[in-house]
């Protein structure tokens, strides 16, 4: 039995990129592009006919950057899972808007093939560790060495820095369930308690939050592109 197709979203304002982009990905087995907006106003209207589980969107477009689409997006639609593409190099913006709920950010000049390996593993409801959200995260964590440690850091239990750790694996709900033997909803809960809790509205916000306060185990291999 074939798995249903996921269901995405192309929003770029270059009409090259963004047609190219649709031919390439309708190539794809499990992939059907069923959106191409050149801007968030756009979207946001088609969205009501069109059922879209990620959306794939250029972070600089007219009329709305990428901060503010993206929370746009969630707030009409919180299950649409939101994969970023840039060319922007400026850490501080790349690292905001992973505070607002996109589940990776992908390099304009990385391969297609990734961009694949990202769309399935963001459509279930998984972070995707490409290269470009790891420098993020590493800017982050130096950032972090930088400043000193808050005070008032709040405790966590050690089973929410194994759901956390697990996040950064890339496991599912399902996966982290089977390791930690918890029902999904449980897995589904402890996550929804660690966002308010931390005052994070996305799961990428955890995981800056537990990089930050040296709660992730980062290994060397985490980051051995950079030396």
């Amino acid at each position: 039995m074939l798995a249903k197709p996921i269901n995405v979203a192309i929003v770029d304002d270059h009409t090259l990129f963004r047609k190219t982009l649709k031919n390439y990905l309708s190539e794809q087995r499990n992939v059907q592009v069923v959106i191409q907006s050149p801007d968030v106003p756009d979207l946001l209207k088609k969205l009501k006919d069109f059922p879209v589980d990620v959306v794939v969107m250029d972070i600089f477009m007219p009329k709305l950057n990428g901060y503010e689409a993206a929370i746009l997006v969630k707030e009409a639609y919180p299950h649409i899972r939101i994969l970023a593409l840039s060319m922007c190099t400026d850490m501080s913006l790349l690292s905001d808007l992973l505070d607002v709920g996109v589940y990776s950010i992908l390099s304009k000049v990385d391969e297609p093939e990734e961009l694949i390996r990202a769309i399935t593993c963001v459509s279930e409801g998984r972070i995707y560790r490409s290269k470009l959200l790891t420098e993020v995260m590493y800017w982050n964590m130096q950032l972090g060495i930088k400043k000193p440690v808050d005070a008032d850091n709040i405790s966590l239990r050690e089973r929410d820095k194994e759901v956390i750790q697990l996040l950064w694996e890339e496991k599912s709900n399902k996966e982290i369930a089977e390791h930690l033997y918890l029902g999904i909803r449980s897995v589904e809960k402890i996550r929804q308690d660690l966002k308010d809790k931390l005052g994070v509205k996305s799961t990428v916000g955890l995981i800056k939050y537990a990089i930050n306060n040296k709660i992730i185990k980062v290994t060397s291999s985490s980051y051995s592109y950079f030396y």
